[in-house]
């Protein structure tokens, strides 16, 4: 007996999911930057990518939380679509 999944992608539950990963990924790379000596830092590569992002200021802190969420919901918004489209 053949089953087909018939689930098509949501773009809620998968911005909440990319969203969510990508915040605790940020999360821990800053919790990682404070521990971690100086040449393992990784936030020289989320400044670039996150706009309004400076290391150890609240307001970096803030702006990178948010755009680390906010990406998720980008990647959401395009990829459904491209993918329900394709899939057909």
């Amino acid at each position: 007996m053949s089953e087909t999944n018939n689930t098509r992608l949501r773009i809620i539950p998968l911005g909440l999911t990319l969203s969510t990963f990508l915040l605790l990924t940020y999360l821990i790379c800053i919790v990682f930057g404070i521990f971690a000596p100086e040449q393992f830092h990784m936030h020289e590569a989320w400044a670039p990518l996150l706009p309004g992002f400076e290391w150890l200021t609240p307001a970096g802190f803030v702006f990178g939380a948010l755009g680390a969420f906010a990406y998720g919901w980008f990647i959401a918004v395009v990829f459904v679509p491209l993918h329900q489209f394709f899939h057909r």
